[in-house]
């Protein structure tokens, strides 16, 4: 959750919600000095986490389950998803380990004993707050052959907090620890490690938001593979399905909190695919996440990727007919740069960013009044408004220039902290003109790859994901537009930003 919080969510036979439990870094695991759970260095562009402390938590997470009574003895399966990136869109952490981290991960099983720091190369990882690969993404982009070229393979022009380009700069600037580094790991993949006792492959899903994967032939791109840093293959390992079954937990899980030795471990996945999986999204729905990264979530057949926007593959199987795999999530992580929508309701819009984003990459504040001329300031009220409407009418155009039509039926499906506020859900609702549902938990993802791990226990006799949650608590409707909002004329003005 933003890398502040490492979460868990069960659920029952009848998909009920069971067990929710959490552990904030800060304050419960305070000898790691992190602040919202991360690093931020001098240079306020590198962001990391010490990749212990996840490890770390684990366990304080399952010593808080077992000690609310929970048992552990009926779980048959286990998935789960991590801002590995990230976000996103993705959060990109990554995990660097030591070539002889497998005897480590080994000895779990035998000695019951996980928090082994000398297990990490480079101990602190990236986050997806991380903006200090400027320098890798050009030339990653130069040596494909253009920001469109790599978006068109990998789904996504070069972004600045992908996992290719993170590992091209450990690889340039610390050649030490990359020369004696095993094994490479998305943060999703390294937790599922966690519960093997061994290394797990990266799925399709989260190893599609890494500027490495060709979304399309779900394999790794040797150009991109090249350009990042030698020997890179045998480092990440294979990609697997995201609704492979990987093993069952390793014995340090069974003795110590009681797992039955049967238990499966389902391929780990990202965030946003967790959030997608949890908000079961249906064609002509949008999804929009009211979290750490405010993220909208589309479905669309036969994608074409841009320059704007990421293509990631399918978590799940929804089993189309047309047997397409491929969703397109379009994460709008706040305004567009060239386009922002003024409501006729509102007298001042705005782009507000306290930091360096990935769309658009710029920093601050900037306001407008319905004429595009800026503003210095206005009042408290009209601009938290302005901020609010601002982001979801910007979202909204970002979707339909990428051809995302509002139809009879649509349904805007919001996740995430801020779903809670029913005024932030009315407001959303009133720009998309549709009305708003939310899912009974906040914790989309986490609730999503429990979901997923029912579905990889009967993925290989054929169910569908779909078939899997026919008996799932549908969305609640929270909000429907307000009367008169689409008559709401809405003025599209091109506002151009000095970058």
């Amino acid at each position: 959750d933003g890398f502040k919080h490492l979460k868990v969510v069960a659920v029952d036979g009848n998909l009920e919600v069971i067990h929710q439990n959490s552990v904030q870094f800060d304050s419960e695991l305070p000898e790691f000095r992190t602040h919202g759970g991360v690093h931020i260095h001098a240079d306020k562009l590198t962001v990391t986490s010490p990749a212990l402390m996840w490890v770390k938590a684990l366990d304080v997470l399952l010593e808080k389950m077992r000690n609310t009574g929970f048992d552990f003895s009926r779980v048959k399966a286990i998935s789960g998803s991590g801002q590995h990136k990230i976000h996103s869109v993705v959060q990109y952490s990554i995990v660097v380990l030591h070539a002889y981290c497998f005897c480590v991960l080994i000895s779990i099983c035998i000695l019951g004993v996980l928090c082994v720091q000398e297990c990490f190369a480079v101990r602190d990882s990236p986050v997806w707050m991380d903006s200090s690969t400027s320098d890798q993404c050009q030339c990653l982009e130069t040596a494909v052959g253009g920001a469109q070229r790599l978006a068109d393979i990998t789904g996504s022009r070069a972004y600045e907090r992908f996992t290719g380009n993170q590992i091209a700069k450990i690889y340039h600037s610390k050649p030490k620890e990359f020369s004696e580094t095993e094994r490479i790991s998305l943060i999703s993949s390294f937790a599922s490690s966690l519960f093997l006792g061994d290394y797990a492959a990266i799925d399709y899903s989260d190893g599609s938001g890494m500027n490495l994967m060709d979304i399309f032939e779900k394999q790794w791109s040797r150009v991109c593979l090249d350009a990042a840093a030698p020997q890179l293959a045998e480092r990440l390992g294979d990609l697997t399905p995201s609704t492979a079954v990987l093993g069952c937990v390793s014995l340090y899980y069974t003795e110590r909190y009681g797992f039955a030795e049967s238990c499966n471990v389902v391929a780990f996945t990202g965030d946003n695919p967790g959030s997608l999986a949890g908000m079961r999204l249906r064609e002509g729905d949008l999804a929009v996440s009211l979290g750490t990264s405010d993220t909208v979530f589309l479905w669309i057949r036969g994608p074409r990727p841009s320059v704007e926007g990421h293509i990631f593959c399918n978590p799940v199987d929804y089993a189309y007919k047309n047997g397409q795999d491929v969703i397109s999530l379009i994460i709008i992580q706040g305004n567009l740069s060239e386009c922002v929508c003024v409501c006729a309701r509102v007298s001042v819009s705005g782009v507000y960013f306290d930091v360096m984003e990935i769309t658009p990459p710029f920093a601050g504040v900037h306001r407008f009044n319905a004429e595009g001329q800026r503003v210095s300031c206005c009042k408290r009220d009209m601009e938290i408004r302005a901020l609010i409407e601002g982001q979801f009418l910007a979202k909204r155009v970002h979707a339909e220039k990428l051809g995302y039509k509002i139809i009879a039926g649509t349904r805007v499906l919001a996740t995430g902290g801020a779903s809670s506020n029913k005024d932030i859900l009315q407001v959303l609702s009133d720009v998309f003109s549709a009305p708003v549902y939310t899912i009974d938990v906040t914790n989309s993802a986490c609730l999503g790859c429990a979901y997923r791990a029912l579905h990889g226990l009967e993925a290989d006799a054929g169910a569908s994901f779909t078939e899997t949650l026919r008996n799932a608590p549908e969305p609640q409707l929270a909000v429907r537009p307000a009367p008169g909002a689409q008559e709401v004329q809405i003025h599209n003005i091109t506002i151009h930003i000095p970058l």
